[in-house]
């Protein structure tokens, strides 16, 4: 298996690292090269464009959700018959949670257990030479980690260019490239990041140009020579061989499993759905938004996360999906997350503040007019039987949302979650019959 590949990580969020990424994607791809994707961190967004440029699934690497035997196995699954991997990292390169090296979520941890060097993007907007100083702080602060060339982005002019290179290139770092400012180099968002890939019209062209931008101001070569398998960092040999099989992060909830799946429900991980299938287990979608029903002949109903809110007036009108969840909640477990949990409820209450009827399925009543962002790891330990687990199993994921409880109901509650900063954990999320939900995202098993 070659596993040669490199990180995208900055000192910061906001810094270019997705138009470099899917950039540095669609022009090697064009080249020929084999190119994959992963990201770190929990994210549903990115690596849907990572699959549109590259032309292959990519996958979520988490060092604080995830277990080192799963992240040595989605390492090696994603660079199986790969060229190149293309790992984008998230927020800045140390940034992560309190806990041991290796499993603080951060890029470095990532980029330490998969033997990746680092590309660093630079935002030099309003500096110069002290671009050299950042660059060389970062360097030196984790021995683990190997920064191999520098990006910088939003060049002014080629005398701004020329100051900072010189002094980068004066620590021994190459510059491999610089992105002038250009706003019309933008992907579309919202408020839980980019608009997602199946939403954004002529995706391709606007890859293309990505590509075209990228390939202009950047040694696409020099980039792909950087790219490299680091064997003296931390035990990637112990990752299985590529016949070990797809790892299972989660058991499937069922044999035969109905997915809800369009525009409001698309928040699900790429390696939970493979494992369930790699376990046995058939994936039905189905879709909400076009009014059809769970398959009367799957025995458990799957609602993920999504953007409910911005579709809620046609999911309340969407009276045969609606009447048909809650027939088929009657004898086979239902469970919803985040999005999904919200529509479980009674209402929800959109930003305009208009109340729309839900499945009625659990009792909580939720709003998107009271915005308050919730956001973090979690820890959730079941506190009975369901489609997630058996009582007593532990989970780890998070948690991203602005939606407001305004009504948590009367359910009994799903378990009990704590976050990674070590407070108390809290009772979160509810259960009814065979119906159940919370707003907890969950990525992985917890050892």
């Amino acid at each position: 298996m070659n596993r040669a590949g490199l990180l995208v990580a900055a000192p910061r969020s906001g810094s270019g690292k997705t138009t470099l990424t899917l950039g540095l994607m669609r022009a090697l791809s064009r080249r020929g090269v084999a190119v994959a994707g992963a990201k770190c961190g929990p994210d549903y967004i990115d690596p849907a464009f990572h699959a549109v440029a590259c032309g292959r699934t990519s996958v979520n690497l988490d060092s604080w959700a995830m277990p080192k035997t799963l992240l040595r196995a989605l390492a090696a699954e994603v660079a199986h018959d790969a060229d190149l991997v293309i790992c984008e990292g998230l927020m800045g390169l140390f940034d992560g949670v309190s806990a041991e090296a290796g499993s603080t979520g951060s890029s470095a941890d990532i980029a330490a257990l998969c033997g990746w060097p680092v590309l660093l993007v630079l935002d030099v907007s309003g500096q110069s030479t002290t671009a050299a100083a950042i660059a060389k702080g970062m360097m030196s602060f984790d021995a683990r980690i190997k920064i191999a060339g520098v990006i910088l982005n939003r060049v002014g002019s080629e005398r701004h260019r020329r100051l900072a290179s010189e002094a980068i290139r004066h620590l021994g770092l190459p510059v491999l490239g610089s992105l002038p400012r250009n706003e019309k180099v933008t992907l579309p968002e919202r408020h839980l990041g980019l608009v997602q890939a199946g939403e954004t019209k002529g995706l391709d062209r606007v890859l293309d140009s990505l590509a075209d931008f990228v390939a202009a101001h950047v040694d696409i070569d020099a980039v792909k020579s950087v790219a490299a398998y680091e064997g003296r960092m931390e035990t990637v040999h112990e990752a299985p061989e590529d016949d070990a099989g797809v790892p299972i992060a989660i058991p499937p909830p069922g044999h035969r499993v109905a997915l809800a799946q369009d525009e409001a429900f698309s928040f699900i991980y790429p390696h939970v759905i493979n494992g369930w299938r790699a376990a046995g287990a058939t994936i039905i979608p189905f879709s909400p938004l076009a009014n059809e029903t769970p398959p009367a002949d799957c025995d458990c109903c799957w609602l993920p996360g999504g953007y409910p809110e911005l579709h809620a007036a046609r999911l309340a009108a969407s009276r045969v999906f609606l009447e048909g969840l809650r027939d088929f909640a009657k004898a086979r477990p239902v469970h919803g997350e985040c999005g999904g949990y919200m529509v479980l409820g009674e209402a929800l209450v959109d930003a305009a503040g208009v109340s729309h009827a839900m499945a009625g399925l659990l009792s909580l009543v939720t709003s998107f007019a009271q915005r308050k962002m919730h956001l973090g790891y979690r820890d959730a330990q079941l506190l009975a039987d369901m489609a997630l687990g058996q009582k007593g199993s532990r989970l780890k994921g998070h948690e991203f949302h602005y939606s407001t409880l305004l009504d948590p109901g009367t359910d009994e509650p799903l378990a009990l979650v704590a976050d990674a900063h070590g407070a108390a954990p809290k009772k979160a999320g509810t259960r009814r019959g065979n119906v159940s939900g919370s707003f907890f995202h969950a990525i992985a098993r917890a050892d």
